[in-house]
Formats: structure tokens, sequence, C-alpha cells
């Protein structure tokens, strides 16, 4: 289903670029990329968890409506999750949550150039993994599907800014906060309610 829906997604980006090579009045395709930092906001917890440093990148497009407010989907690869501080000598633990995440976010220009976005995003598991020793190479645990508690799937909401100069280059902005419990209602983890919270910090290029 996943795999399924990822699929759509790219291919309806595709379109969009297709129909912009013909029609300079709609925009092309973009790419982003930039910095990931990610914890989980929980009661249940004993705050101990602290942001894990990673990346996301991707492909989006922006859909005018008018003058000065646009739809923009996104397709991600987002790398999530949180470090777990084990000891006072400052050794962590790295849950590492990686998603397929689609943002549909709405995007209204205040000035020209300067943009706020906002709307929700549905994000798809495609990696779950414990890595023990995160500074070097070895340490890696991979969960498979049968021993993880956490879900396949996820929504969230994001809200961010972003500022898109007249060569097409942009920076961007934005905060994202899980509106679901990530951990499956069946697992051993069932009672615990933790949300994914990740600040996205990037650049990318407009076609």
């Amino acid at each position: 289903m996943k795999k399924t829906l990822v699929t759509l997604a790219l291919f309806l980006m595709g379109a969009v670029a297709v129909q912009a090579q013909a029609d300079q009045s709609l925009p092309q395709i973009g790419i982003k990329g930039g910095l990931n930092l990610s914890t989980i906001t929980s009661d249940d917890f004993n705050d101990g968890e602290e942001s894990r440093t990673s990346f996301n990148v991707g492909l989006l497009a922006e859909l005018p409506i008018s003058d000065r407010f646009s739809i923009q989907p996104e397709v991600l690869y987002s790398a999530q999750g949180f470090d777990i501080r084990q000891n006072d000598n400052g050794d962590d633990v790295e849950y590492q949550l990686d998603y397929i995440q689609v943002p549909v976010l709405a995007k209204l220009y205040l000035i020209k150039g300067l943009s706020v976005e906002a709307g929700p995003q549905f994000g798809f598991k495609v990696n779950e993994e414990v890595d023990f020793d995160p500074t070097s190479d070895g340490g890696d645990f991979d969960i498979d599907a049968d021993d993880s508690s956490v879900k396949d799937f996820e929504t969230s909401v994001a809200l961010g800014a972003a500022y898109k100069f007249d060569n097409g280059f942009f920076v961007s902005g934005r905060y994202t906060h899980g509106l679901t419990n990530i951990f499956d209602d069946s697992s051993l983890l069932g009672n615990v309610d933790a949300k994914n919270a990740v600040w996205q910090f990037g650049v990318g290029f407009m076609f």
C-alpha cells in the first residue's frame, strides 16, 4: 500500500514537471535537502531523549492558485528518530526511524520571495534500527516488521517559512509535529503515547 502511494505521488510530481515545460505559467519540479533535528514528545519517557541529527532530501512542486497563494506537495526521505543518553560520559543510543514523508502544504507569500507554509504530512516508515555506537560504523541492530513496536504509518502537521530567490534557489525552515501515536497499540509499548517532532532546515532549487 505505501509503495503504491509513494509511486503515485512521484508520478503526479513528474506530470507537473512535464506540464511546466509546455506552459511556463506553471512551476517546474524542484529538489531540496537539508538538516533534521528530530526527537519524540511523550509523557511516558523519563526525559532521557535527545535530538537525533540527520538529513532530509526529496522533490517538491509549487502549484499556484493565485499570485500569492500556492499548494506545495512534496516527497521526502526523512531520517528521524531520537537519541537516548545512557550515562554521564555522554554515550548515546540512537533509535533510527526513517520515513518517506509526503507533506501537502498551503503556501502564502507575504512579500516577494518570502512565504509561510502549513499543512498535513503523511509518513511511511521505511527503516527502523537501533545504533548502540553512533560514532562508529558498528553497533547497528535492524528491527524487522515482526519485532517492531512502531507503526508503519503516521500523520503530522507541518509549519514553516521559506525564501525563494529570483534564480530559483530557496532556503527554508520547518517544524513538524506528530498527530498520531507512533507505537502500535497491539505491541508491548501499546500503552505508551509518543509522537514524532522534527525541525528541518534546508536549501533547494526550482528548475
